[in-house]
């Protein structure tokens, strides 16, 4: 997952701490737009674990610190839940002007009833999805305490919450009391994915009820078994972002991507690598791969490095002329496994090896044959194994001719 620090401004002018993750290569099929829960933050653990398994998915993920909260400009005692619609809204702006208009919204906790308030203004959103939302902002009320009375008596109290302070003013009560949370889920006309946990001890599960009582299809519900209102187990969180990948992938449009500028004929094979390392496109017969190296390396490892595909053309091409002579002699082989395995060893400790000084390259390969084959046959596809022509190509003589084009 490759992160980027970015910042918005919000509609009153203050700048909003946001978090860009995008896919391995660089190459989104969509965007997802992600808003934390009340008083958390864009770097909370679990909310970095779903994006990343989203990623892992081809979809690119914006988190941002709500106005006044984490690396955010403003004041919190100044916000409220309407101010936090705005600030999805700026985002998803930010998002479309900079990038592309995310097609998934996703809000974890009170962020869940916010991006589905939010979906009227975004036309873009093709799916929701909330993580342990209330079912109504006013829920935020049981967090209050008697503080509430408090900040309806005096106006502005400071709240004791998850270990910190916070001052709520009572604009911010008056504000949560006129959001009328049912009309506006009946009329989203979006897909809808709800995921909560069944012992959710800060939203009951009862809110994902009446959520997905007041959804209009599609509308789906997963029980996070096991799993806590912040998702404090990376398995849970990461379960989330996988989940929630191979639901959205069947709503959104993916965007779509310039295929590779390289041109292919049954002659040629061709490779080009632009500027993402080291993620390379190959063009064979027609088929689109890709060659990449491990992030241990610099790479983004979309895609077996370029000694995998060598060992496999080995592999196959054994497996495909077992395959071939058996069927010819009308043998029982039911399977071929070949496992191999490459490596650069001294000469000196190879003693069937013509190189005396340096290393050589040094290829185990294992077969595996299924089927009620006899000895003799065994023995002899054994020796046929040697006849493939990669093989064969991999003990000649081997010449490439490099010219530099224009």
């Amino acid at each position: 997952m490759q992160s980027h620090q970015l910042t918005f401004m919000n509609t009153t002018g203050e700048r909003l701490s946001a978090r860009l993750d995008m896919p391995p290569d660089d190459q989104p099929l969509t965007y997802a737009l992600f808003a934390h829960c009340f008083t958390c933050s864009k770097d909370l653990k679990a909310v970095g674990n779903i994006s990343r398994a989203l990623t892992q998915e081809g979809i690119a993920v914006l988190r941002f610190d709500f106005t006044g909260l984490g690396e955010s400009e403003g004041e919190f005692a100044e916000t409220n839940f309407s101010s936090n619609i705005t600030d999805l809204v700026a985002a998803a702006r930010f998002l479309e002007e900079q990038y592309q208009a995310p097609q998934l919204l996703i809000g974890h906790s009170l962020g869940g009833t916010a991006v589905m308030q939010a979906a009227a203004h975004l036309p873009s959103a093709r799916a929701i999805v909330t993580i342990g939302a209330p079912s109504e902002p006013t829920h935020v009320n049981r967090l209050l305490g008697s503080d509430r009375e408090t900040i309806n008596a005096q106006g502005v109290a400071k709240v004791t919450l998850a270990g910190r302070q916070f001052t709520i003013k009572k604009q911010f009560l008056d504000d949560l009391s006129q959001i009328q949370m049912q009309n506006s889920i009946r009329q989203l006309r979006k897909a809808l994915l709800i995921l909560h946990a069944p012992l959710d001890n800060v939203v009951g599960i009862d809110n994902a009820r009446q959520i997905f009582d007041a959804a209009l299809h599609p509308k789906s519900f997963v029980s996070l078994d096991g799993a806590d209102h912040l998702l404090s187990n990376q398995a849970d969180s990461l379960y989330a972002g996988s989940l929630i990948a191979a639901w959205a992938k069947k709503y959104i449009e993916p965007q779509r991507l310039e295929p590779p500028s390289v041109e292919a004929s049954d002659e040629w094979v061709v490779v080009e690598t632009g500027q993402t390392p080291y993620r390379t496109d190959i063009v064979a017969s027609g088929h689109h791969l890709i060659a990449d190296e491990p992030l241990t390396v610099g790479g983004t490892d979309t895609g077996p490095n370029p000694y995998d595909y060598l060992v496999a053309a080995l592999g196959s091409c054994t497996s495909i002329t077992l395959r071939m002579y058996a069927d010819r002699q009308g043998w029982p082989l039911e399977a071929i496994r070949v496992r191999l395995k490459h490596q650069k060893i001294h000469a000196q400790d190879c003693e069937t090896c013509e190189t005396e000084s340096g290393k050589v390259d040094w290829i185990d390969r294992e077969i595996e044959l299924v089927g009620a084959l006899t000895t003799e046959q065994r023995a002899r596809l054994r020796g046929i194994a040697d006849r493939c022509p990669v093989h064969r190509t991999l003990h000649s003589e081997i010449v490439v001719n490099t010219e530099l084009k224009d």
